[in-house]
């Protein structure tokens, strides 16, 4: 194929490049940049108009001058895939960076993929069982589910995922589980220890790890999401495996959605973010599910941080709209030093009742789910009334719910870093805290469960 080659650089402002009199150039569209004799450089359109094409750099714009020539490939973002992309470690632009070999393509994908037709959806209704107690007992994952993890400044939503990834699988299935995990935005430190714990945990083996650095251009960070989604579809779709995407941080994704929004000018939405965020926000987050005639599916944990542990930010707010839950992380136990710091009064899932019960997790699941998040909530509103007038004022009965509540998060909340609980022990443990309550103040468990599970303990 010609392509045509220009060099009309009009300016070179940071990692942009102003191309001046272009042919019909595409959105998005790759490009190279000749820099001297050898040195050639890869670099995406953001922007075009009439008589201006504007490029950002993949490797930024040093040693560029107005000399150097474009070239427009007149095609978008791929991803070479295979089965070995299996264990391997990319950068956020499908590079390998693991000193391996390099991937031989059966096929290149385009990383900017679809949403799944809702006709051609089926509804999740199988149980992922994680190994956390809190998310596997109250806040559901199920698989084909979008659940994120809302988490704040200085809080270890990168340990929760890593142990998730680690983890996760779906129980009662026959086919391959594998964790497609995309960092965005971190630092050399942070990377590092991504790759130290796959590598020496053994779950590189069956995981696809994508990391952008902090000091990656802005345009890199877009594409990774995308890249680890493409990398998922073909390894559910293709290859008939359960997949868990695990993305962090979705917060540094939007700060350069915002970043490159004002690179080309267009008016800022609500606190400075570009109006159309919701839309990209979807379009990533509607890459998961199942679909009719394929075993395979996609599941996704996108993890974001809150600035200012505001919950009504933009990126929290859509987020909440488009996927189906959420997990919320608690300064305050963080504080505790309980770890997972899950606040489960806060979080949700929302297909959580597709898949639990009998043939799933335990006929007694819901019941015990319920019941804690009764008691926790009274023993938790409990605390605020003892700050006032003293415990010794309160009843026998509320006495046994605020003992209910440190233990709570002492023995089900609390777990260790490398502590995988199956679903039967974590339920387990809930009858084990529950027995301290009488049978008869259990509203929400059946004469028959309580027969069956609960040991009264004064």
């Amino acid at each position: 194929m010609n392509y045509k080659e220009y060099k009309t650089i009009k300016k070179i402002k940071g990692d942009l490049l102003f191309v001046e009199k272009t042919h019909l150039i595409s959105y998005g569209e790759i490009v190279k940049i000749k820099v001297g004799a050898g040195d050639i450089r890869l670099g995406q359109v953001l922007d075009t108009s009439k008589d201006l094409v504007v490029i950002q750099s993949f490797e930024g714009t040093s040693g560029i001058d107005k000399s150097a020539s474009i070239r427009f490939l007149g095609e978008t973002m791929k991803f070479g895939v295979s089965e070995d992309i299996l264990g391997r470690i990319f950068n956020g632009r499908g590079v390998p960076i693991d000193k391996g070999p390099d991937i031989i393509a059966k096929e290149e994908l385009d990383v900017n993929g679809a949403a799944i037709n809702p006709y051609s959806r089926i509804s999740p209704a199988d149980f992922i069982q994680t190994g956390i107690s809190t998310i596997d007992t109250m806040n559901t994952l199920v698989r084909g589910q979008k659940l994120p993890i809302f988490s704040a400044s200085g809080l270890p939503h990168n340990d929760i995922a890593l142990q998730v990834a680690r983890q996760a699988k779906v129980k009662n299935q026959k086919e391959e589980f594998a964790v497609v995990f995309a960092a965005m935005g971190i630092t050399n430190e942070e990377a590092h220890k991504f790759i130290k714990e796959f590598e020496t945990t053994g779950a590189l083996s069956r995981s696809v790890v994508f990391l952008n650095l902090a000091n990656d251009p802005a345009v890199e960070r877009i594409v990774t999401p995308r890249m680890a989604l493409t990398a998922a579809e073909y390894l559910a779709y293709e290859k008939d495996m359960h997949v868990l995407v695990i993305l962090t941080d979705m917060t540094n994704y939007c700060e350069s959605l915002r970043q490159m929004s004002a690179a080309r000018e267009e008016i800022p939405g609500r606190r400075g973010y570009p109006g159309y965020m919701y839309t990209d926000l979807a379009s990533i987050y509607e890459r998961a599910g199942m679909i009719k005639g394929k075993k395979g599916s996609v599941t996704q944990m996108p993890i974001l941080t809150m600035p200012g542990d505001d919950i009504t930010h933009p990126i929290p707010d859509l987020t909440g709209y488009i996927t189906e839950g959420q997990i919320v992380l608690d300064r305050e136990l963080h504080r505790k030093g309980i770890y997972p710091n899950i606040d489960v009064l806060l979080s949700l899932s929302r297909l959580m009742n597709s898949g639990i019960g009998a043939a799933k997790t335990r006929e007694d699941h819901k019941q015990v789910s319920d019941q804690l998040y009764a008691n926790y909530a009274e023993g938790k509103d409990l605390r605020g009334l003892v700050a006032i007038v003293g415990e010794e004022s309160l009843s026998e009965k509320d006495k046994r719910l605020l003992k209910f509540a440190d233990m709570f998060e002492d023995k089900f909340v609390r777990q260790d870093y490398y502590e995988n609980r199956d679903i039967e022990k974590t339920l387990d443990i809930a009858w084990e805290i529950m027995s301290t309550i009488p049978p008869d103040e259990l509203t929400r468990i059946s004469p028959d469960t309580k027969k069956k599970y609960h040991k009264y303990k004064r």
